[in-house]
């Protein structure tokens, strides 16, 4: 796993991502801005009230919370648009900003609507 991300960010840094010109990202610059994403996504749904941790137990528990998934939303849209050479301004620091605000607010309003939650053993059943 960590060789995957390894590769991960050194073929994300060695790329250009400014179209054709010949600035590119450092993986430091990069690193930066996954712990920006991450830490963003996690204040702003602490803010907006999602619990730090879902309801207990948390092995079976399908509550959002702002550890998980928020965070991981985020990392993921985030690499998406490294992937796509797309990182804004001052080496992608904003754009994980606006990722990290935008995964906290899709938990918060529509993560249910997306990713509904499993039907518990008694419901739906008619008796």
């Amino acid at each position: 796993m960590f060789d995957l991300m390894y590769n991960t960010i050194f073929f994300a840094s060695y790329g250009n991502f400014y179209g054709l010109s010949n600035i590119t990202i450092s993986s430091f610059d990069i690193l930066l801005a996954y712990i920006v994403t991450i830490l963003v996504s996690i204040i702003v749904a602490l803010i907006l009230k999602i619990p730090l941790l879902p309801s207990k137990p948390y092995r079976y528990s399908f509550d959002v919370s702002a550890i998980y998934p928020t965070p991981i939303i985020a990392m993921g849209i985030f690499s998406i648009f490294l992937v796509l050479n797309y990182t804004f301004m001052y080496n992608g620091i904003v754009l994980a900003i606006v990722i990290g605000v935008l995964s906290a607010l899709f938990v918060k309003y529509l993560f249910d609507f997306v990713f509904p939650k499993p039907l518990d053993g008694d419901e739906g059943e008619d008796m």
